[in-house]
């Protein structure tokens, strides 16, 4: 299984790197769900069709296209995702990952990982973005799982699965640019359906202020192959028992749209930092 994992990992990163001719990126942003429009933001951009590359599923979640987008923002070369693969569709998790693999295949040095997500402290704005500090996993799955890759490591610190260093660069942006960015834990649920309010009860009394259905699988496969990390939610709604409203994902790609700006211009800010794409990590 392990071999037959990696196989695709390297023709997968085969066929982005033929695509990418004499590009070579040096930040990847996956986009949540709604978020898309940020590759719309960078210039001189390649479209390579997830049809095209060994591995890649089509998205089958609306608000997610099915492409890498190779580009450059802000004088940085950058590769996005644009549509990811979740848990939720039935995908195993070697799969949910793959796109981080072949990240690192192509000598990438960081990854900015944005999501929507609900917000289960109530001081959060919503719509609004809240800077990921820490993570819990509740997916019960671990990308790791079965052999380990000759490239990663078996058994990954996760004590700062958010590099500290890209984080502050983060606030700094934020702060400069007058973007309102709370900071939080994500705690990332294996979905589909929304939480039940007495879940939401116990995402709050464990420490979580944020909850969605993807992004852990992603930071820990990160870790595991030396990649920095940072995540970004946009909070979309007020979970169950905090919004009196029934949930749905059209709230949440509604609320990408009123954020968007904003998540554009703060991504902007961290990726023309010097030290994003330094492959140096700083826990």
């Amino acid at each position: 299984m392990a071999e037959k994992v990696e196989r695709v990992v390297h023709q997968a990163a085969d066929a982005v790197r033929k695509a990418l001719g004499d590009r070579r990126p040096e930040v990847a942003i996956v986009l949540g769900s709604g978020l898309g429009g940020l590759a719309d933001a960078v210039s001189d951009p390649i479209a390579i069709p997830y049809s095209s590359i060994e591995g890649f599923p089509a998205p089958k979640v609306v608000g997610h296209a099915g492409k890498l987008v190779a580009g450059v923002l802000d004088d940085v070369p950058v590769l996005m995702q644009s549509g990811r693969f979740h848990l939720y569709e039935g995908h195993d998790p070697s799969v949910v990952v793959l796109p981080v693999r072949v990240f690192a295949e192509l000598g990438i040095g960081a990854l900015i990982v944005t999501n929507a997500a609900g917000g289960v402290r109530p001081s959060l704005p919503v719509p609004g973005l809240m800077l990921i500090a820490d993570h819990i996993n509740l997916m019960w799955r671990s990308p790791l799982l079965g052999p380990v890759f000759d490239s990663e490591e078996r058994f990954p610190d996760m004590s700062a699965p958010y590099d500290g260093a890209l984080r502050s660069v983060a606030r700094e942006t934020a702060l400069q640019a007058g973007i309102a960015l709370e900071e939080g834990v994500y705690a990332g649920v294996l979905g589909p359906s929304y939480e039940t309010p007495a879940e939401i009860r116990m995402l709050q009394r464990i420490g979580a202020d944020a909850v969605g259905m993807s992004t852990v699988p992603e930071v820990i496969t990160a870790a595991a192959r030396g990649l920095r990390a940072l995540g970004i939610s946009t909070i979309s709604n007020y979970a169950s028992g905090i919004s009196t409203k029934p949930l749905s994902h059209e709230e949440v790609l509604e609320a990408g749209k009123v954020v968007s700006g904003d998540l554009e211009r703060l991504v902007r800010g961290i990726v023309r930092h010097n030290s994003v794409s330094s492959s140096v990590t700083t826990r």
